[in-house]
């Protein structure tokens, strides 16, 4: 029998619940038996640090270092990646070879029916610099605490009282089975962070079985919307202490993208869209060189490395 295909992933409810859409995916699209798949679990620096934000103890490569050492060591075939979690610069070596069906692109309030019902001096929980900007800019009165971990830890820590309210990722609440918890938060409030609702999958770009095996389960309007949040990301220098919300749609052959570049404090911001083609590379380039442009000095200062 041949040796199973090995999907590296993090140990989280949310992270195990993508490595097996993946799998499912990989077993309904090549008609694999079910062992033909095998989930590794892979812990990294970002799931043991649980009391420090991101962007103070390195960034979103925590996330993937390790899955990035397990995969061209040849432990792995594939690692999954909530995207929105994977730095804007990722090594050659690597590649992205299939991207899923996008989920809920939206953020969802717990705690309270919406941002305006929030009590005067609320405590909201986040560890996002995005999130917290975006709501200091809604509700320069809110009272920002630091929340990390899981989408368990954190709904704990909200039902110990350490905060009022928090916000999490639509679709990794739907992808746990938690549709019933708190209330989707609109994008023209809040702009979700650039690739949030998509899974990711990479390989190694010199496995050409393994990029022809998952490319069979690529949705390419998902990886086109995915790559032109990137695209911004990289063209604006951002990194993880750059609040940016940014969201690219597509209808036919258009695609629009639309992004908010905010100061820390939220009180400074600038918003750009601008449409194109699909693939055009041009187009994250001229929005980022719009959105900088036209940037106060306490937002542009975060951006553009």
């Amino acid at each position: 029998m041949p040796s199973p295909f090995r999907i590296g992933t993090r140990g989280s409810p949310l992270a195990l619940t993508q490595a097996n859409m993946v799998r499912d995916a990989l077993i309904g699209a090549h008609d694999w038996t079910e062992d033909a798949v095998e989930i590794v679990t892979i812990r990294t620096t970002g799931d043991r640090v649980q009391d420090r934000a991101l962007a103070e103890i390195g960034g979103k490569a925590l996330w993937t270092k390790e899955l990035d050492r397990a995969l061209l060591d040849g432990e792995i075939d594939c690692a999954v990646h909530s995207m929105k979690d994977v730095e804007t610069l990722r090594p050659p070596s690597v590649t992205l070879a299939a991207v899923l069906a996008r989920a809920d692109v939206r953020d969802r309030l717990i705690g309270a029916d919406s941002i305006e019902a929030l009590r005067q001096g609320a405590r909201l929980g986040t560890s996002s610099p995005r999130r917290a900007a975006q709501l200091r800019k809604l509700r320069p009165d809110l009272e920002i605490v630091l929340f990390r971990g899981n989408v368990d830890t954190r709904l704990a820590k909200l039902a110990a009282g350490e905060a009022d309210a928090t916000l999490l990722a639509a679709a990794g609440l739907e992808r746990l089975g938690r549709h019933d918890i708190g209330v989707p938060v609109p994008v023209d409030v809040m702009l979700p962070a650039p690739a949030q609702g998509a899974v990711g999958v990479e390989a190694r770009s010199d496995d050409r079985t393994a990029v022809e095996r998952l490319a069979a389960i690529d949705h390419p309007e998902t990886r086109a919307c995915v790559l032109a949040e990137r695209a911004l990301l990289a063209a604006l220098k951002a990194d993880c202490h750059s609040p940016v919300g940014a969201l690219a749609t597509l209808d036919g052959a258009i695609l629009t993208l639309r992004a908010e570049l905010l100061s820390e404090d939220g009180q400074a911001h600038v918003h750009g869209q601008e449409a194109g083609a699909p693939r055009d590379p041009k187009l994250p380039e001229i929005m980022a060189r719009d959105l900088l442009a036209r940037a106060p000095e306490t937002v542009r200062r975060l951006f553009a490395g």
